[in-house]
């Protein structure tokens, strides 16, 4: 009996060239249009035969091996060739006669075992054979155990976090396609009960996170084995947390230095101080030199971050003059005075 052929690429609306995301991505859209459960009763019938073939087509095209097999039969079909039945197979295919005409193509039997007869088409038991392939109970195709999905998420540390590290618990939601549907929401006997047709999955965990000293904005810290969940037997994916510095009321990070302000009075800044500064490993005390003028900066020496050497930044300290909102009548008569000595020092 000839066997119609299947073009398992056009079931799902994807050229041959086509990627393995964008092979998955089309199947969850094909099964969530398709599903029968999803659909009256009168168009049950038939959506189940495009379900069903639905799922034959990312049976195969899912699997690397099996697709370039149905790849290289399909340019033999194409070609008029004949192709003997690989060994363990079962079951092959052949023209009927030579040519690119010759019409259909001769199912022969098969000897395999292990699979539902009717879980696949007899174009694909022609190519794979009955052994080639088994559905698990509830699965809407055969996937092979695979690694789980990579999840991404922001990590906020405070400066200070940032600066000493260390271990630090954290919260994070998770989402990621559902283990059990592989993403598409439906399985054979209807909507998935895991993430109940959604597709996706959030997961609430609570892992503690190592951060290292001087950790840089945007830079990563992957989670190995904290991602989403993977189908059968598979590894569960990463958790690649972006690192991300909150803003600090005192300091700013400007590459591998440090910057903070500080504020002097008027006779310091004309006269010369010392004052407090704080820093990330505590306060130290800075000399102001006699006149100073606001906006120029004072320097400390290996008080920042470290770079990708390991050398240290500096701590620079912008000096800001703060001239007071009130003066008190003694005041009031030296900044006077002040004036008219100025006035006098003037040539």
């Amino acid at each position: 009996m000839a066997e119609a052929f299947k073009d398992y690429y056009a079931i799902l609306g994807v050229d041959s060239k086509a990627s393995a995301q964008d092979i998955k991505k089309a199947y969850r859209k094909a099964a969530r249009k398709c599903h029968p459960d999803l659909h009256t009763k009168s168009d049950k019938a038939s959506c189940e035969e495009q379900f069903k073939d639905v799922n034959e087509a990312y049976t195969v095209l899912s699997d690397e091996e099996k697709r370039a097999q149905y790849d290289q039969i399909v340019d033999d079909m194409k070609a008029g060739r004949s192709r003997r039945p690989s060994p363990g197979a079962g079951g092959a295919w052949q023209p009927q006669g030579a040519g690119p005409d010759a019409g259909g193509y001769v199912r022969y039997s098969t000897d395999g075992a292990g699979m539902d007869a009717g879980a696949f088409s007899d174009f694909f038991e022609s190519i794979f054979g009955r052994g080639g392939f088994g559905t698990p109970q509830g699965s809407t195709a055969r996937r092979p155990a695979s690694r789980g999905q990579d999840l991404a998420s922001d990590l906020n540390l405070t400066l200070e976090e940032a600066y000493r590290g260390g271990a630090k618990t954290m919260q994070f939601s998770l989402r990621s396609s559902c283990p059990t549907c592989g993403g598409t929401g439906v399985l054979e006997t209807g909507v998935c009960p895991t993430c109940r047709g959604t597709g996706s999955k959030t997961t609430q965990k609570t892992l503690e996170v190592k951060i290292p000293p001087f950790a840089r904005e945007g830079s990563k810290i992957r989670l190995k084995g904290q991602g989403g969940e993977a189908a059968g037997s598979g590894r569960a994916g990463d958790l690649l947390l972006t690192i991300r510095i909150q803003p600090h009321a005192h300091f700013a990070l400007n590459g591998h230095h440090l910057e903070t302000s500080v504020r002097i009075s008027p006779e310091q800044a004309a006269l010369g101080a010392k004052v407090s500064v704080p820093t990330l490993d505590g306060s130290v005390t800075v000399t102001i030199p006699p006149m100073m003028h606001s906006g120029r900066k004072l320097r400390i020496k290996g008080k920042g971050w470290k770079d990708r050497d390991g050398a240290r930044g500096d701590l620079h300290i912008l000096v800001t003059i703060d001239i007071p909102r009130t003066l008190s009548a003694g005041q009031l008569e030296l900044y006077k005075r002040l004036a008219g000595l100025g006035k006098e020092a003037q040539p």
